[in-house]
């Protein structure tokens, strides 16, 4: 096992992460706000690349987003499979995550496939409406 498979890591740390992980998977926001406001870094990443935003918008946890981004969660990260939290929340047709993101400064441009690319190949109208700054 490498150090970046989590070798040098203390055991430990490797609980909390993957615990965070899951909070921000499972919409826990008050819980993760605390872990944050604690220390963890709020753009922490798995071995994926995916960090605790990507994780939340793709489950559709706009409370979640909304704790990570006032925490200064990068809503522009992009992860190992060119995925953005923006495009997460667009394929899962979370509107109040997309209008957040967006709000935040996400680019539905950016990834690859784009927030917009994925509207369009998903045929999401009312995500494409959102993207292009009307509302739905």
């Amino acid at each position: 096992m490498t150090e970046e498979q989590g070798g040098g890591i203390d055991p430990g740390v490797i609980e909390l992460a993957g615990r965070v992980f899951d909070l921000a998977r499972g919409g826990y926001t008050e819980e993760l706000a605390a872990y944050v406001d604690a220390g963890v870094p709020a753009n922490l990443t798995n071995d994926k690349g995916d960090t605790l935003l990507l994780l939340a918008a793709y489950r559709g946890h706009p409370d979640t987003v909304a704790a990570l981004l006032s925490r200064g969660a990068d809503p522009g990260r992009v992860n190992d499979r060119g995925q953005t939290a923006l495009a997460a929340a667009v394929f899962k047709q979370s509107a109040d995550t997309v209008r957040q993101l967006l709000a935040a400064g996400a680019d539905p441009d950016a990834g690859g496939p784009t927030a917009r690319e994925t509207a369009a190949f998903f045929g999401l109208p009312d995500m494409t409406a959102l993207l292009d700054g009307g509302e739905s």
